[in-house]
């Protein structure tokens, strides 16, 4: 299940989306492996039944508790923000925009590094901080796509904000020459407004 594009603003697109690395459930596997010797040993020590349905329902639900908990973590990258969400009943989450990103830090043991995992730290203007995430599939990966992304939002920001600023200085120079093609502003007049206009700018 994806990040559900309704929560996406008109022209955001999502660049890359993925949930915890795999490893994360490793503990769930070896608690399985766990589960079943225990069960086998009481099996052959001819324990209650009950017993051994016990340990197979604790097994089972712990199970259940840490894939449910993976299934509904969720990384999200888009043109615009870094998102993360997490819970299924009980949610929670943060979104941080590409521009207020100041700097992105990965770290790997020699564990993380041997099944391709690792933790990311972004540090961010404002309130936003440094928020840390652990368990990211191929961190330096991860890193330098948000650099580029990030590049990318910036570099669209100022062209949006030089295009606002162009179709300003055309819209006054198209308003002094009707005014002075209505006689409202003399010809000296029109020349100081519009040097003054293009020269700031």
């Amino acid at each position: 299940m994806g990040y559900p594009t309704k929560h996406l603003s008109e022209d955001e697109v999502i660049v890359s989306e993925f949930r915890p690395h795999w490893s994360r459930l490793l503990k769930e596997g070896l608690l399985v492996l766990l589960a079943l010797a225990l069960m086998a040993i009481l099996a052959y020590t001819d324990a209650h039944p009950w017993i051994i349905l016990g340990v197979l329902v604790l097994t089972l639900a712990l199970i259940a508790t840490g894939l449910v908990k993976w299934l509904f973590t969720l990384h999200v990258i888009t043109n615009e923000r870094v998102i993360f969400r997490e819970g299924f009943i009980a949610k929670s989450g943060k979104e941080i925009p590409l521009e207020v990103i100041n700097d992105v830090a990965f770290t790997q043991s020699a564990y993380e590094r041997l099944f391709g995992t690792g933790n990311l730290l972004i540090e961010s203007a404002g309130t936003h901080g440094q928020s840390r995430y652990s368990d990211i599939p191929d961190p330096e990966v991860v890193q330098s796509l948000i650099y580029r992304v990030r590049e990318d939002r910036i570099r669209e920001i100022e062209g949006s904000h030089a295009s606002s600023a162009g179709e300003s200085t055309a819209s006054q120079l198209a308003t002094l020459s009707r005014l002075h093609d209505e006689g409202k502003l003399t010809d000296e007049e029109f020349l100081v407004e519009k040097t003054k206009l293009l020269g700031e700018t």
